[in-house]
């Protein structure tokens, strides 16, 4: 069997073996564990009957729009504030000292303040989502830069190039895969965030979904939503790993 062949085959076979153990699992136990056929008969009402007078199409929307814009800002400030502490030893000892001690916090311990401070619009939910992913982004950025090859940057000091020329044309193109990995992390971490962030006073998206279908007990309802934030993030991710090869040729 040629390689061609193993990466249709392989990833075929799991996805065969995933739906039999699914069929097994809801046969022995229906009531929690709905069966494919009905996950699918689910997922044709909900497109024919709106959940909270809003289509299916923009719930997801309003969810994608949620983790974009906050993916947007956390990859410019997270980007920027990533080669700031790569690059400057005070800035490092001084502000990267501070994102140390605030960096292991998890997401969904700034809810309640979040909460109180902006209420349940729509910028709470922006703000949780942009807490979760700004972190990674920093962290791999700074990774990305503080692991330049010092060959790398000889080679420029010998051409005299200046610190704006070396972190323009050495730094940045050294750590750019690293700085797409974290966005790529971010996206995955987004998306698991968004149904947190939408179970505070949201009254539409796929969190919410998820958790009116906790409510009704509705375990179809959930399976559905999980499949489309599974489909959606790995469309994400597929995305941001093509620009990564397009802008970042080298790294092949």
């Amino acid at each position: 069997m040629n390689d061609k062949m193993k990466k249709i085959l392989l990833p075929l076979s799991s996805l065969v073996l995933l739906v039999i153990g699914w069929i097994y699992i809801s046969y022995t136990m229906p009531a929690l564990f709905p069966s494919p056929a009905e996950t699918w008969a689910r997922f044709l009402k909900l497109l024919k009957t709106p959940l909270a007078r809003v289509p299916l199409y923009l719930h997801i929307l309003r969810s994608l729009r949620r983790v974009l814009v906050a993916l947007f800002f956390a990859s410019v400030l997270g980007i920027g504030f990533g080669i700031m502490i790569g690059w400057n030893r005070t800035l490092k000892a001084t502000l990267g000292s501070l994102f140390e001690l605030i960096r292991p916090i998890p997401p969904i311990a700034w809810i309640p303040l979040i909460t109180i401070w902006f209420g349940i619009s729509e910028l709470p939910k922006v703000l949780i989502i942009f807490i979760g992913t700004f972190p990674i982004i920093v962290t791999n950025t700074y990774t990305g830069v503080a692991m330049t090859d010092p060959l790398t940057l000889q080679v420029g000091k010998v051409f005299r190039a200046s610190k704006l020329r070396l972190l323009t044309d050495f730094v940045l193109p050294s750590g750019l895969p690293a700085i797409f990995s974290g966005i790529r992390m971010a996206i995955g971490v987004g998306w698991a965030i968004v149904l947190a962030a939408e179970m505070v006073g949201a009254t539409s998206g796929v969190g919410f979904l998820i958790y009116r279908g906790n409510e009704l007990r509705d375990m179809a309802l959930i399976f559905v939503c999980m499949f489309i934030i599974g489909i959606i993030g790995a469309l994400l991710s597929a995305g941001a790993s093509y620009i990564e090869k397009r802008l970042c040729a080298w790294n092949s």
